[in-house]
């Protein structure tokens, strides 16, 4: 017995050692790789702007349509809850108006609140610990320098054990590591500037790699495409055939910065508002040196990989204006419904009118079986704009049924992917609620 528990006292002693070395934060400032967008000796504000954009950090904290920018209730549905975003206007009492740079740095590099209560890793703060706090502060200051918005925050809708915020610690002991960004003095400086866009600001991985079992990163298949929130991340890794590896550098900047790459794919749902946001504001600079990182991604092939089949027969046989021959010359319910809401805008070979983002060959979204994204945009439509350009499409989720909407979406997939569409009634009813 008096083994057993010196034994045990052991344990607990290792477990608890164990414990605070792997929480321990890395106190080094860092050091940021030059941006083109913004020169070291830039104006504070004019840096922070320009960073806060880089990290996207309007898309999670405003509620679209609420003309309360920063102030935060965006729900984040997950699998074990619903997490809202926060208040991160200059308001003293509902956002942290009251945080001093210290409070802020480490909110934002550890997951630690200004109260010493940990944050959930919806906040990225997993890839902002790269970020330098030179950078941090730049951002700091230019939300300080918005009107502050008086907007409480909305309470988290998650159960137990999930809503017990301490235990952030032991997620933290596996998942995560306090560290800033290190130059490679191996790769070029371009190179460098891309991997603190990718990995640190742009967060790129918190949605392109997939998580394990405990919602971690699996960072040895790093942006090898992950679903999250009903959409998929697509495999962005080097990959030809399943990946961007078989994209032209001229058709990833396109897509980086325009949301559209003719023969690839055009931003939707979380995507689009990244290019709204974030990537369109980039320096053209900035936006190759993403190209120049993205391509050195070792090459994965991702779990449920698609292949595109960039030449559909069912396209190819199909004019702008009328479908292809039918098998027995009978219209199925899909291609109805496409006649009736999509035809106009996509036309029946796919090639679009009226806007580039409207073409469908080539693009992953119709080429997955599953038909993950052409569901939601089914559903939700796309608001966006970028440039000059307002890019919209209604949503349906109002005007057709599940059992609709699934016969639409696998008749998108049939026409434009020459896949066999899986998409059940059962699965828009799930789509619809996230």
């Amino acid at each position: 017995m008096k083994r057993l528990l010196v034994v045990a006292v052991v344990l607990l002693m290792v477990g608890a050692g164990s414990y605070v070395l792997l929480n321990r934060s890395d106190s080094a400032d860092g050091q940021a790789p030059a941006l083109a967008g913004v020169a070291a000796s830039t104006d504070i504000l004019a840096r922070g702007e320009y960073l806060t954009k880089a990290a996207d950090c309007i898309a999670c904290h405003t509620v679209p349509g609420s003309d309360k920018p920063y102030a935060g209730g965006l729900p984040f549905k997950l699998p074990f809850g619903t997490i809202y975003s926060t208040n991160i206007t200059a308001d003293p009492e509902h956002g942290i108006g009251a945080w001093t740079d210290d409070q802020f740095v480490r909110a934002v590099r550890e997951g630690i609140r200004n109260d010493g209560q940990r944050i959930y890793p919806a906040f990225p703060y997993t890839s902002y610990t790269l970020l330098s706090r030179d950078d941090v502060l730049a951002i700091k200051a230019y939300l300080f320098s918005l009107a502050p918005i008086a907007q409480a925050d909305k309470p988290n809708e998650l159960g137990f054990p999930f809503n017990q915020r301490w235990a952030m610690g032991f997620w933290n002991t596996v998942f995560f590591k306090s560290q800033r960004f290190i130059a490679d003095d191996k790769q070029s400086p371009e190179w460098n500037s891309g991997a603190y866009l990718a990995t640190a600001l742009g967060h790129c991985g918190e949605c392109h790699t997939p998580r394990n079992l405990g919602f971690g990163l699996k960072h040895g298949q790093a942006l090898a495409g992950e679903s999250l929130q009903g959409w998929r991340a697509y495999n962005i890794t080097s990959d030809r055939e399943h990946g961007i590896g078989a994209w032209s550098d001229s058709e990833l900047a396109s897509y980086l910065a325009s949301g559209h790459a003719d023969g690839h794919a055009s931003a939707a749902g979380p995507m689009g508002e990244v290019v709204e946001y974030s990537l369109q504001h980039l320096a053209k600079p900035d936006v190759a040196a993403l190209v120049t990182y993205l391509r050195s991604v070792p090459a994965q092939k991702g779990k449920d990989p698609i292949t595109v089949d960039p030449q559909p027969a069912r396209a190819l046989a199909s004019s702008a204006l009328l479908p292809g021959k039918r098998d027995g010359d009978v219209a199925s319910s899909g291609e109805k419904l496409f006649a009736g809401a999509c035809a106009s805008c996509h036309q029946w070979n796919g090639n679009g009118q009226q806007t580039q983002h409207a073409g469908l060959l080539g693009n992953r979204g119709v080429n997955d079986a599953e038909a993950h994204n052409v569901t939601q945009i089914i559903l939700k439509g796309i608001d966006m704009h970028v440039g000059d350009q307002h890019i919209y499409m209604p949503g349906f989720a109002a005007t057709y049924s599940d059992t609709e909407i699934a016969e639409l979406a696998n008749y998108v997939v049939a026409q434009f992917g020459n896949k066999q569409g899986k998409v059940s009634p059962a699965e828009v009813a799930e789509r619809r609620d996230q």
